[in-house]
């Protein structure tokens, strides 16, 4: 199931990445509507991340082509912010988490230009908005796994983009920074931003997406949540290793789910 969207956000259309002539994704081919909190799911080695650093033109593509605004990424770099994994960066370099938030601020001046009295401001309100207030002066090698990704949450914000593609948001966090960051890309929907999350929690993955993409190497489905949780898609894009389909089937229950697309 794929469901087109008209004046889509973001559009990938037959995209293949492959790595060392392999495919990591095959003919990939969806559209992502304006204003929503997009989940990214599937399996482990299914090409989630390889999916977002495509978009972000990070790996090179075999084939196919992606749109966003209508428009190529060079084109509109300016509107779309990307927050990678945690482990992809050196935290031991020597940077106050202040100076990493700035940083989002590069896209709208440059790299030689000087930050501003306006980019203080901005960097320290979106501090406020992750609660790393507090944390401006102190060095990020000092920090702990959930202080981290909430800096990087605040180096997104701070760059004012309106559409946001974030790498597992989630790994490594306790529950209680999990749930103040869903809260804020709640917040950020209200505000009219699209934000892509790559996910690997189906139970939470529920209550968190208008929209999922299921992926397995290829594209299993596209669509609003309630209707690409299905028992049978599920078992599409997990085959036999799913163990969870039991309670997905419960939770839909409770939901109202439709058990299968009418």
């Amino acid at each position: 199931m794929n469901i087109q969207v008209d004046n889509p956000v973001l559009e990938v259309h037959d995209l293949t990445v492959s790595y060392d002539k392999k495919p990591v994704l095959w003919d990939v081919d969806f559209t992502i509507p304006y204003g929503n909190l997009v989940g990214i799911i599937g399996p482990n080695g299914a090409g989630k991340s390889t999916l977002i650093k495509a978009i972000m033109g990070l790996v090179p593509k075999g084939s196919g082509y992606i749109k966003l605004y209508d428009d190529s990424l060079d084109s509109v770099r300016h509107k779309v912010s990307y927050v990678p994994q945690r482990e992809s960066v050196d935290w031991d370099f020597p940077a106050s988490v202040l100076d990493v938030v700035l940083m989002g601020r590069y896209g709208k001046k440059g790299l030689l230009k000087r930050v501003s009295k306006k980019d203080k401001e901005i960097a320290y309100e979106s501090l406020k908005r992750v609660n790393m207030l507090d944390f401006a002066s102190r060095q990020i090698s000092q920090l702990s796994g959930g202080q981290q990704q909430r800096t990087f949450l605040a180096r997104a914000l701070a760059q004012e983009a309106d559409l946001y593609l974030m790498d597992e948001p989630f790994a490594g966090v306790d529950a209680a920074t999990e749930r103040s960051i869903v809260d804020l890309l709640l917040e950020m929907r209200k505000e009219g931003k699209t934000i892509v999350v790559v996910h690997h929690d189906l139970q939470s993955a529920i209550d968190y997406f208008d929209w999922t993409l299921l992926l397995n190497t290829r594209l299993v489905a596209s669509g609003p949540t309630e209707k690409v949780f299905t028992t049978e898609l599920l078992q599409e894009t997990y085959g036999g290793k799913l163990t969870l389909l039991s309670k997905i089937g419960d939770l839909m229950k409770e939901k109202q789910f439709p058990a299968r697309e009418k």
